[in-house]
């Protein structure tokens, strides 16, 4: 099974009604150590490192935020500024002038997107949303 078409489909789901998609890039890592999902071979691949990965696994496992409020949210070597967190499996965090990155939490995966200045996170959050839920669905 290849996990890069939820890349394509997250995409197409924060398609608007005037036609313009807001995620340009994203990537699914699993909840435990944060090993890649999809591959970074995908055009639209969000090409977090591994030490990314396992950082944003750690933090959503634990459910302890602290470290993303005091460093930040590193996606791509990009420090994003830490928003809020949601219902302790969504955290929102943007980077002025570049974007912002939604992070959703399912069972056992993590779907990260990103969202380019100028884009509606709010279109972003929901696309994150449909992944998640479905991938819930089928007990991930």
């Amino acid at each position: 099974m290849s996990w890069d078409s939820y890349i394509d489909n997250l995409i197409a789901q924060s398609k608007d009604t005037s036609g313009g998609f807001h995620v340009s890039k994203a990537c699914i890592i699993g909840l435990d150590g944060g090993a890649k999902w999809t591959t970074d071979g995908h055009a639209n691949a969000f090409k977090i490192t591994p030490q990314e990965g396992a950082e944003i696994a750690k933090v959503m496992k634990s459910k302890d935020f602290t470290n993303f409020q005091m460093s930040g949210v590193h996606c791509e070597g990009v420090r994003y500024m830490f928003l809020k967190e949601q219902d302790s499996k969504i955290v929102y965090a943007k980077k002025q002038g570049v974007g912002a990155t939604t992070i959703q939490a399912s069972k056992t995966g993590i779907v990260i997107a990103f969202c380019p200045e100028g884009s509606q996170q709010g279109n972003c959050n929901k696309a994150v949303n449909v992944i998640v839920e479905y991938l819930e669905s089928l007990g991930m």
